[in-house]
């Protein structure tokens, strides 16, 4: 007998794709099986209590968490024992990860799992494996397996970032750059350098050279850059290709914002293959990095929660609570394109992993500011009609409302409203706007970016300064935030195309922008245990 995993709507890019016929059957390729985790409903319940604000519960240890919710050693075992009867090679195991690693050939694993892989190819995202047909499962491995990733090789998501083109402002704004340590003093970041911190950086291609990095930060005056180390997930490698509008210039971006602001701090950057397999293996990477022991994660990668595969989601939204759990604050990009979010369906969408209700979505603004004279104001996002992309933001189909959220209302750029009805997005917003963008640099040349990818390292290193000061993490934050919606400067003015800016939340920036000394003040936190 055998059972199938959790059944899977087909995405819409999928159904694009056009067959170009089978796979070579003796091409080998690594497939990640992920694994329930033991008394997964103490973790639930846990992580219910941190979003109560239950002043009696602390997120874990690292090690107590791996004490607590690491892979059973007999579903382990029974994991390897189907491995073993299908000839497939266990190139990995990791009971703290939960998961286990196989290679073999695509012929090996089409007949282990009952599937047929085949060549695809799509217009926007190029050639890829991709697999038709359920999943099967022993039935001794039903209820073990949670997903099996990395039979296909669909790049998952896209970088959030913008270079600054030559359009004219939308409403006659005047473009004005910012350094990111000026953006840090306009948004009243508190004092610090973030040492003793650690922001875990996931990069899906493209990689920097240390000599450009370090010359990015003495430009800025810092006398002793940030310590940069490369983690290697999978296959994905520190690989710079020189286009400045490829992988390379998020890569930059990230690092030099959050090193910027957060000097001090390390940064670890955890390098994997743009897949959903990848994308969360360098999450689930950085989680459980007792090495480094980020304390923060930025992801400035995504994509539409249509193109995603039911337990490929599933599986990544498990991490992501494993993250909530530990104390470990998730800052992800909300999307450059508007409520559509890319796709040219007419439909309204949201990106994941910032639709996530353990991750703080990072939203756009567009920054009236000059400085050392202070903010003036402060506008929704929106250069989508001139070519200049719009921050993402609307209303999840994957995920019901979160306790935090429940009772909000979402406002409607044609005037009306309605009760949020699932989890909204973003939760938070900053400068993302290209004509009021970041000064930096890709591969030595200087470079105005914008984009929610700047936004999600922006607030990474905010982080990393208030946990510095504070001797221990803040955390998974967004029950902190919507508690204390007078710590952020709300933004009422602007659309994101379907969404309108309103007091109080909204699904173009979210709560607002970075207020960092009423930030600090209230995310003071126990220390974990």
């Amino acid at each position: 007998m055998a059972r199938h995993l959790q059944a899977d709507r087909e995405p819409r890019i999928v159904a694009e794709s056009k067959c170009l016929g089978q796979c070579d059957p003796a091409e080998r390729i690594h497939v990640t099986m992920m694994l329930r985790r033991p008394e997964e409903g103490q973790l639930d319940a846990l992580v219910n209590q941190l979003a109560a604000g239950d002043t009696d519960a602390t997120p874990l240890s690292r090690d107590a968490f791996a004490q607590h919710f690491s892979a059973n050693p007999d579903d382990i075992r029974k994991t390897e024992d189907f491995a073993h009867r299908h000839q497939l090679t266990v190139d990995r195991v990791d009971p703290v990860e939960s998961v286990v690693v196989l290679s073999g050939t695509i012929q090996q694993f089409e007949a282990a799992f009952s599937v047929k892989l085949e060549r695809f190819e799509h217009r926007s995202i190029g050639q890829y494996r991709g697999r038709s047909g359920p999943i099967a499962l022993p039935d001794e491995l039903g209820d073990v397996v949670t997903a099996v990733l990395g039979l296909d090789s669909r790049p998952q998501a896209r970088p959030h970032f913008r270079l600054r083109p030559p359009f004219k402002p939308a409403r006659g704004a005047t473009s004005v750059t910012f350094t990111p340590p000026q953006l840090a003093s306009l948004y009243g970041f508190p004092a610090g350098d973030g040492a003793g911190q650690c922001i875990a950086i996931v990069e899906l291609g493209g990689g920097y050279r240390a000599t450009d990095i370090q010359q990015y930060f003495r430009g800025l005056g810092i006398d002793k850059p940030p310590t940069v180390v490369d983690v290697n997930v999978g296959t994905g490698r520190n690989t710079p290709t020189g286009d400045a509008n490829g992988p390379d210039g998020e890569v930059a971006l990230d690092i030099e914002i959050a090193g910027a602001i957060a000097p001090a701090a390390k940064i670890a950057v955890y390098f994997a293959p743009n897949s959903d397999a990848g994308f969360i293996q360098a999450v689930n990477a950085a989680v459980t990095d007792k090495t480094n022991r980020p304390s923060v994660i930025s992801i400035s990668w995504g994509g539409p929660e249509a193109i995603w595969q039911a337990q490929s989601a599933h599986a990544f939204n498990r991490v992501l609570q494993a993250a909530a759990a530990q104390g470990i604050t998730v800052c992800a990009a909300s999307g450059d394109s508007g409520s559509g979010d890319g796709l040219q369906d007419g439909a309204d969408h949201v990106d994941f992993p910032a639709s996530s209700p353990y991750v703080l979505g990072c939203g756009g603004t567009q920054l009236d500011a000059l400085p050392g004279q202070g903010i003036r104001g402060e506008v929704t996002w929106d250069d989508e009609a001139a070519g200049g992309g719009a921050g993402g933001g609307g209303v999840s189909t994957m995920f019901d409302v979160p306790a935090w959220q429940k009772g909000l209302t979402v406002a409607l750029a044609d005037g009306s409203s309605r009760p949020l009805a699932k989890r909204g997005v973003p939760d938070v917003a900053g400068d993302a706007s290209p004509q009021t963008g970041y000064e930096v640099s890709i591969a030595g040349t200087p470079a105005v970016m914008g984009g929610t990818s700047a936004v999600a390292p922006l607030w990474a290193a905010l982080i990393a300064r208030i946990n510095a000061a504070a001797g221990a993490s803040a955390g998974w934050i967004n029950p902190a935030l919507y508690k204390h919606p007078g710590a952020l400067r709300d933004i009422t003015k602007g659309s994101n195309g379907t969404y309108a800016a309103a007091s109080g939340w909204d699904a173009c920036t979210g709560l607002g922008s970075p207020d960092g000394a009423k930030l600090a003040a209230i995310l003071a936190r126990k220390p974990s245990r």
